[in-house]
């Protein structure tokens, strides 16, 4: 009779064992909104992932993209904050210099940048500004000197292109038209070759990594003016870095702490969050999906191929420098406010 007792007892708690033992994951979907238009290097940057990711993620779920644009990706990241369950199935694909806006206590903003789940980065991320060619600007001092100030384009106050212009005003007197309201990168590439503007800041992994700027280096239809590096990239050897810069025109100690701070965007580079309150284990799950996923032959093979960088940011790194970087004093702040207009 105690053998027919175990016996039961084994069939009845075998379900729920095995119950306990499918990943969480199985059979479900995470969707990734990104805060960028299809076809965007932010919008092609995840869509590369999620090929390879799902064997990466235990029990295999499958990935559907969602484009959320708009407000330099603001819409997207208030979307996930707010909205979002923190279940770890919904994440965001964002710009990486959000937390300017929350410095500086816009009112569009929803989120807490120092609370987001940080899954991770493939790749931290400089800057460089552009010029066309057959502007009167050559360099960063026909730009001092100038009576009028060359327009360039962006789409929100929290994008490179707003920011890097702003911050060379800041540390170095490079005055700038900067023009809002270009829902992408594209529209505003197209208003520099249509004349409308002259000048764009932006990644320079972007910069080298499809057209129209494969064509117009090889035409000499722009030349880059700054980067924001702290040593130069191999691939702009001419270009001076903003240190570099400010080195020359002998910038103040309390402007070169706001560059800091600005400057620390570039380290998030392209960032994958959640919500507030993702679980601890599906953050672990997730973050080390993303780090494995990122060493996949294939797509690293693929992401040479359209000249990405790889150079990874954990989701550990990334959620101790949103701490940091939100942890400013009033001084910082203030002079965040004049450098994005606020």
């Amino acid at each position: 009779m105690k053998t027919l007792w175990l016996f039961i007892a084994a069939l009845v708690s075998w379900p729920i064992a095995a119950l306990a033992q499918t990943p969480f994951y199985q059979g479900k979907t995470i969707r990734i909104v990104t805060g960028y238009p299809a076809g965007d290097v932010n919008d092609l940057w995840p869509r590369l992932i999620v090929q390879h990711l799902p064997k990466y993620i235990p029990g295999n779920p499958n990935f559907i993209i969602q484009n959320m644009p708009g407000a330099s990706s603001m819409i997207a990241a208030n979307y996930v904050y707010t909205v979002a369950k923190p279940d770890g199935l919904t994440l965001g694909w964002i710009a990486p210099t959000l937390y300017f806006d929350q410095l500086v206590a816009r009112k569009e903003v929803q989120y807490d940048w120092s609370k987001f789940s940080f899954i991770g980065s493939p790749a931290q991320s400089e800057h460089q500004l552009y010029m066309r060619t057959d502007s009167p600007w050559k360099n960063i001092e026909d730009i001092r000197r100038s009576a009028e100030p060359p327009k360039c384009g962006s789409g929100g106050a929290t994008g490179t292109g707003f920011y890097f212009p702003r911050l060379l005003e800041e540390t170095v007197g490079a005055k700038f038209n900067i023009v809002l309201g270009y829902q992408g990168g594209g529209p505003i590439d197209l208003a520099v070759e249509k004349g409308e503007i002259q000048c764009r800041a932006m990644t320079i992994e972007t910069f080298f990594a499809r057209e129209p700027f494969h064509t117009w280096r090889k035409n000499n239809f722009v030349r880059s003016l700054a980067q924001s590096g702290r040593k130069r990239d191999p691939r702009l050897p001419d270009t001076p870095t903003i240190y570099e810069l400010m080195d020359q025109y002998k910038t103040t100690d309390q402007a070169r702490r706001v560059a800091a701070v600005i400057l620390a965007g570039g380290v998030f580079g392209r960032p994958m969050v959640g919500p507030a309150g993702v679980p601890a284990d599906r953050m672990q799950i997730l973050r080390s999906g993303f780090l494995s996923v990122l060493k996949d032959p294939a797509l690293k093979v693929e992401a040479e191929r359209r000249n990405y960088e790889l150079d990874p940011v954990g989701g550990a790194q990334m959620e101790s420098l949103a701490k940091e970087v939100m942890a400013q004093p009033p001084m910082v702040i203030e002079r965040m406010k004049k450098v994005l207009g606020n």
